[in-house]
């Protein structure tokens, strides 16, 4: 393999390690103190909260622009494509970490990282920080492996629970347990 695709694997698996130190110890550790703590906090107090996309473009656009001058100015293309795997594996992160809230999975992996991540927001803040992965779960002692999530009724996304009665679909019913009454519907006249 070339030096340059395997600097690209460590910049993402770099993003990956930057990914849990940030959430869990300015995230969760700063328990509101800093801006990021505070829209972090609020993403778990309401799951359909995310920090504008234009804000996270410009901090990554602070953070790209001088780890890629400084990549290359000290390692050349190699030190570029660190940056660029960070920057792929930072936005592959954005994408999923919505994803996630808002979309139903796509087999095992997807099944497997809504639990993982889902356990995080609802059951045990302090475990599974990552959201790419469970490498550093793993490392640090974090890992919570999870089988079935307790979920906020309230903060079910729309494609767990059917429409009708806001129960879970049958097809999550060994994966998730919703939590709280049910909300009353009121009946739609035609």
């Amino acid at each position: 393999m070339m030096w340059w695709a395997v600097s690209g694997l460590l910049g993402a698996l770099g993003w990956t390690l930057t990914e849990y130190l940030m959430h869990r110890f300015d995230g969760h550790g700063m328990k509101g103190k800093t801006r990021f703590s505070r829209g972090h906090l609020d993403h778990h107090a309401d799951p359909k909260t995310f920090a504008p996309t234009v804000l996270k473009l410009q901090i990554a656009i602070l953070v790209w622009v001088p780890m890629a001058g400084l990549g290359l100015w000290l390692l050349g293309v190699v030190g570029l494509c660190f940056t660029v795997g960070f920057a792929t594996m930072y936005t592959f992160y954005e994408w999923l970490h919505r994803r996630l809230h808002t979309h139903p999975p796509r087999g095992a992996w997807g099944r497997w990282a809504r639990r993982h991540h889902f356990h995080h927001h609802f059951n045990a803040p302090a475990l599974n920080q990552g959201v790419t992965s469970d490498l550093w779960d793993r490392v640090f002692g974090t890992l919570a492996p999870v089988e079935r999530v307790r979920m906020p009724r309230r903060h079910a996304p729309i494609w767990m629970v059917r429409p009708e009665d806001g129960e879970l679909r049958a097809v999550y019913v060994d994966e998730y347990i919703l939590a709280g009454r049910p909300q009353r519907r009121e009946a739609v006249s035609a």
